[in-house]
């Protein structure tokens, strides 16, 4: 029986041939909002918040037209399992330093957008 992974990475597959069907502009909304999630993606990877997995869905979402998108989203999945495995196996105490490096990097990040006037953000 494939694992979860697999399974996710095959319904990509038999949604694609369904995609190939509809029309030339749905496709092309669907790349361009594809890069917007997987820029957003990208950018909460050293900001707080779900980077990989944001990633992973705009690489899902590009995957339905593009073959290197689904080789790139099938090597983000397998880091996304190997690195919750990780966590996993990690004891509470390395958890708990993981948590408050977490938090230490948030609380950085605010202080630098407050104190250098960073625009855009909510500070």
């Amino acid at each position: 029986m494939p694992s979860e992974p697999r399974r996710f990475i095959e319904g990509i597959r038999e949604r694609r041939e369904r995609h190939r069907e509809r029309s030339r502009i749905v496709r092309a909304a669907v790349v361009l909002a594809g890069f917007v999630v997987v820029l957003a993606g990208l950018a909460m990877i050293p900001l707080p918040g779900p980077g990989l997995l944001v990633t992973a869905v705009g690489l899902a979402v590009l995957a339905l037209e593009f073959v290197w998108a689904e080789r790139l989203l099938e090597r983000t999945v397998d880091r996304m399992t190997k690195t919750s495995e990780t966590v996993k196996r990690a004891t509470r105490a390395q958890q708990a330093l993981l948590g408050l490096l977490g938090v230490l990097v948030a609380a950085a990040a605010v202080t630098a957008a407050y104190a250098w006037d960073v625009p855009l953000l909510p500070v």
